[in-house]
């Protein structure tokens, strides 16, 4: 897949752990650190569009989470925490301090996480219809039983890997009508060739329960001091937009923007929209020194 206009990529060793990542702009300049989803996604895929459209003015760092893109496979059981710890080495190995954290779905939980954990060590966070912000099961039992059935998840994935048609329809699932892009369906159907998905398949049957989400900081997001803005699709199917609503009222400095005529995925369906609203925060929050 194409790296990013401006990146390049690069290659850390945490411990024995190899872990890839897309860096861009000017050394010094404040940093930003970009987190992409589950299932089908990596770091190219979530943020080709808006790297770019952040690094003539911030130093910004694009991570493949172990299992994705070119980063070697969990060491264990992927969950949430694991993720969570996976971004805390991969910020002491590079060195960077006080990052500003952008995170999709899968990704923005870790970002919250990350920021719970380390509230004075965040500049700014922008949780994209992350996961995290909620406890029900898309789904209830039923989702939850699905996501163990034998063979069913790794069928559709080796699906997708063989047919464009197939890859289209994974797209759709996830996007709202009307915003499938031919470039990104490409993208995805490139992307399943390459992965076999089995860290996404361990992380649901990890974090899905029968009754609730393994992963829910709702208690704990009223102690969230870092100024946060929530971005969420109004079409989301996946994640219910009136968690980001919710999350909103309850961090103490936090802005919610609900995009119409978006899903799931809004730094792909919305881009323009996403770039501008995370330039903006970010110009109110780490003002860059001129």
């Amino acid at each position: 897949m194409q790296v990013p206009h401006g990146a390049t990529r690069r290659e850390t060793t945490l411990d024995e752990l190899g872990l890839s990542f897309l860096v861009a702009g000017d050394e010094g300049d404040p940093p930003v650190v970009l987190v992409h989803g589950g299932g089908l996604d990596s770091a190219e895929l979530s943020w080709t569009e808006l790297i770019p459209a952040l690094s003539n003015d911030y130093r910004v760092y694009a991570l493949d989470l172990p299992g994705y893109g070119d980063s070697d496979p969990p060491e264990r059981v992927p969950t949430t925490d694991y993720y969570v710890r996976v971004l805390e080495r991969f910020l002491d190995a590079e060195s960077i301090a006080h990052p500003a954290l952008v995170g999709v779905s899968l990704g923005g939980a870790v970002c919250l996480g990350y920021a719970l954990g380390h509230p004075d060590d965040v500049s700014a966070l922008v949780p994209i219809d992350s996961y995290g912000l909620g406890g029900s099961v898309p789904g209830g039992p039923l989702g939850a039983l699905f996501v163990r059935l034998p063979y069913v998840s790794e069928w559709s994935w080796r699906a997708t890997a063989r047919s464009r048609t197939v890859a289209y329809f994974a797209v759709r699932a996830i996007v709202a009508y009307g915003n499938v892009r031919a470039g990104v369906v490409d993208q995805v159907y490139a992307a399943a060739k390459e992965n076999d998905g089995s860290a996404w398949r361990a992380f649901q049957r990890a974090e899905v329960g029968f009754w609730s989400l393994r992963t829910n900081y709702v208690d704990r997001l009223p102690d969230l001091s870092v100024p946060t803005m929530f971005v969420h699709g109004e079409d989301d199917r996946l994640v219910p937009p009136a968690w980001s609503v919710r999350a909103g009222s309850l961090v103490p400095d936090a802005e919610v923007r609900i995009l119409p005529d978006c899903g799931h995925w809004p730094p792909r369906e919305r881009p323009d929209r996403v770039n501008s609203l995370v330039r903006l925060f970010f110009q109110s929050n780490i003002p860059v020194d001129i």
